[in-house]
């Protein structure tokens, strides 16, 4: 995948805004622009994040929305940033749902033999009758002849558990980053960015990088992280792993940011979260079908309040402290 496709995170994206508000306010000084071109300079993936908006910037002039374009344009004056920033966002959204998807994605992950949209799982029985569980934004290949049975995985997640029997043929679950051959079992393949996750929760599987002559066996109770060249050290893989497929996800002392990230793939839309908030923990079991109710979860347990603009704009920020009149 060309890395300049790949996503940026949430935060490097709401930074981008923010400096693109910024320079919307009438003519922008000198001073800010310099600031702008330091922040560009810390990091590429700010740079990436700075052209993706832009990308989406030309997009919406092709298409003639004036209603998008005043929303890109308009003055966050008066102290009515968070206004703007709400408008903005249905601007980014509207050219999301118009063409940034195709950007995003590479045309494989369109044609293939199985994919899944925000929100949706998909149950399959293969012709050997092994069974796979697709996650939510998923997509997936199926190549069986008579030598092997194959998947490709080009984007999500994929629940497999291999048929009993005494088919002779290899089971193989590929990626960008090598093959994963079952051993008679049930686990998990996650693409994650340029590097796939594997979990294996009964029996093992062999993982095998695309640069090594080499892999190694992974057992149940253990999970492992493959990269082209490279496999990073087994680890204890997490509690209920698989829960996703039963519409829970479990997670035990994780980021929220992590913890976002992964509901945000199961509802259309920006899910975001204040930097001040990223040493923030958490551990819990939150629905997938109805994120609204995960995320209404978070501020009994966190200092946090969920800031809603639309449906589609949402964003977990520092709870504001309780006021009392006459104090």
């Amino acid at each position: 995948m060309n890395p300049d496709r790949q996503p940026v995170s949430a935060r490097v994206l709401d930074e981008a805004i923010t400096w693109q508000l910024r320079l919307g306010e009438g003519a922008a000084s000198a001073e800010i622009r310099k600031e702008l071109q330091g922040w560009l300079n810390e990091s590429t993936e700010h740079a990436k994040a700075w052209a993706q908006l832009g990308g989406i910037d030309q997009h919406l002039g092709t298409i003639n929305s004036p209603t998008a374009r005043r929303a890109l344009q308009i003055s966050a004056h008066a102290g009515r940033r968070t206004t703007g920033r709400a408008l903005l966002g249905l601007a980014l959204m509207g050219a999301l749902g118009v063409g940034m998807a195709l950007q995003s994605q590479p045309l494989p992950v369109w044609l293939a033999d199985e994919r899944t949209a925000a929100g949706e799982q998909q149950s399959i029985t293969l012709t050997d009758n092994t069974h796979i569980q697709l996650n939510s934004r998923s997509a997936l290949d199926i190549r069986f002849n008579q030598q092997e049975r194959r998947l490709f995985l080009h984007s999500g997640e994929v629940l497999v558990e291999t048929a009993a029997g005494t088919d002779p043929r290899p089971f193989v679950v590929e990626t960008e980053q090598g093959d994963l051959r079952a051993l008679g079992t049930r686990f998990i393949v996650r693409r994650e960015n340029d590097a796939t996750r594997l979990i294996v929760l009964r029996s093992a599987v062999a993982a095998l990088p695309g640069n090594l002559q080499a892999g190694r066996t992974v057992r149940a109770g253990e999970q492992v992280v493959m990269h082209r060249d490279h496999l990073d050290d087994n680890q204890d893989a997490p509690i209920a792993a698989d829960a996703w497929s039963r519409g829970m996800l479990v997670v035990e002392d994780l980021p929220l940011g992590e913890l976002l990230a992964r509901l945000g793939e199961y509802r259309p839309g920006y899910l975001g979260l204040d930097p001040s908030l990223e040493s923030l923990r958490i551990s819990g079991s939150f629905p997938l079908h109805d994120t609204d109710r995960a995320l209404a979860a978070l501020p009994p347990s966190l200092p946090v309040q969920i800031e809603r603009h639309t449906d589609w704009w949402v964003k977990v920020v520092p709870a504001q402290p309780v006021s009392h009149p006459g104090k």
